[in-house]
């Protein structure tokens, strides 16, 4: 494996093959059951541990490969737009907005039209399932289905209908709500043949589940993925109030860090001095922070594995030249194993794009590590840096923070995309 990986839209792999990644989510619904727990808000805006539930099923549909992202929205549409403008500035995404309620069938219809892929993964805004988008595309590929379901195995339960599957993961048939001791539901999550699925020529409003599964299933064009993970739809209190607990996160403590986290660092102002308003172009002009390199012997032997993610704008821009960046990497490379320390890999992203899929705040460096190391655990992964957009790239990608104020010495705490605050990497690495 090579140790420097450049992650650009020229040359760097697509996450789920190039131009599979992309996902529509319905977020118009009124959230008239949640009335009593929450205000009058859209359903996927119902705050859960200090967040819009939405906020957490972009990072989980991000966090598989999926790049671009359209919305369905219609009730009280601005609220959400107006959130994603401010939390997520840098997202690939789209919207539309239905003038009356369109059914889930129609709202799908209506969205594909800022679809460019073949195949589209559909979710609900107010539901989370952790489904393996990979996985779904290789069975919907395989099978050349119409439209591919995420299923989720229950039992006791009287809130769903069930979903028949053949032995070829076909769907044979959906069933009506009743109480079942155990079967499979309809987690809410698709993977639409954009093609078949337009071509049925459906009226503007009408329902996904009944007038497309239900009335078409006998074609034997569905099929199913089965997955026993994590479910949640928040559609009624009690399922809600549930969800505040899952998704508040522990308080960070460096006193609970063992071998099997993970140290994610970003490079300028954390490993070397930073050029506050220029860059670093050459490998004279890099310089480690105050002993550094003898930093990572300690961080070596309390990570079991160290990445590097690195924003390299200057790259695309032609003010750093590719050959000096590899030179300044292995010069940081060379300094710390001289030392006695490791990392495992450099991610680095040269786009100009904000909206590069691989440029923080952006997942894509995350995505890629976990891909590349299956071994990381991003719940038991921290990642150290000093821009605001270190932050978010793993408050994105589900990691502690830890903000280096080398640059930034106005930040302070409490705040929303930081745990803990240092004035360098050596005062972080003297309390691990």
């Amino acid at each position: 494996m090579n140790i420097q990986q450049e992650l650009s839209a020229s040359q760097s792999p697509s996450p789920l093959e190039r131009g599979w990644g992309e996902v529509i989510i319905l977020a118009g619904g009124l959230g008239t059951r949640l009335r009593s727990a929450v205000p009058d808000l859209p359903k996927c805006m119902a705050p859960v541990a200090g967040r819009p539930f939405l906020y957490y099923v972009i990072n989980y549909l991000r966090m598989q490969g999926i790049e671009k992202i359209v919305f369905s929205l219609g009730y009280m549409y601005e609220v959400i737009l107006e959130w994603l403008q401010k939390e997520f500035p840098s997202l690939d995404y789209d919207y539309v907005i239905e003038a009356e309620p369109l059914g889930t069938g129609g709202a799908i219809q209506f969205a594909l039209q800022k679809t460019t892929a073949e195949n589209v993964f559909i979710a609900n805004g107010d539901t989370m399932f952790h489904f393996d988008a990979k996985a779904m595309l290789a069975q919907h590929l395989q099978h050349n289905a119409a439209c591919t379901l995420a299923l989720k195995p229950m039992q006791s339960f009287d809130r769903y209908g069930v979903v028949t599957l053949n032995g070829n993961n076909t769907i044979s048939s959906f069933k009506e709500k009743q109480y079942y001791e155990s079967g499979l539901i309809n987690a809410g999550l698709y993977l639409v043949n954009k093609k078949a699925f337009l071509s049925k020529n459906f009226a503007q409003k009408f329902s996904f589940e009944k007038d497309y599964l239900e009335q078409f299933v006998e074609e034997g064009h569905f099929s199913g993925i089965a997955r026993d993970t994590y479910f949640i739809d928040i559609g009624i209190p009690e399922d809600y109030n549930r969800a505040q607990t899952d998704f508040t996160k522990a308080p960070l403590s460096l006193n609970q860090i063992n071998k099997g986290w993970t140290l994610f660092l970003d490079r300028d102002g954390v490993i070397n001095h930073d050029n506050p308003g220029g860059y670093i172009t050459t490998p004279g002009e890099f310089q480690f922070t105050d002993g550094a390199p003898g930093l990572f012997k300690k961080l070596t032997e309390k990570f079991k594995r160290i990445i590097v993610v690195t924003n390299q704008r200057g790259v695309g821009r032609g003010i750093i030249s590719y050959d000096n960046l590899l030179a300044m990497n292995r010069k940081m490379l060379d300094g710390i194993e001289n030392a006695g320390g490791n990392i495992d890999k450099i991610y680095f992203c040269t786009d100009i794009d904000s909206k590069a899929f691989n440029r923080k705040p952006n997942p894509g460096m995350a995505f890629w590590a976990v891909s590349d190391f299956p071994d990381i655990d991003l719940t038991r992964s921290l990642i150290v840096g000093n821009s605001l957009s270190d932050m978010k790239f793993g408050r994105y990608a589900g990691m502690y923070t830890v903000f280096i104020t080398s640059t930034k010495k106005d930040v302070t705490l409490p705040h929303p995309d930081i745990d803990l605050l240092f004035e360098s990497l050596a005062a972080f690495t003297e309390q691990v």
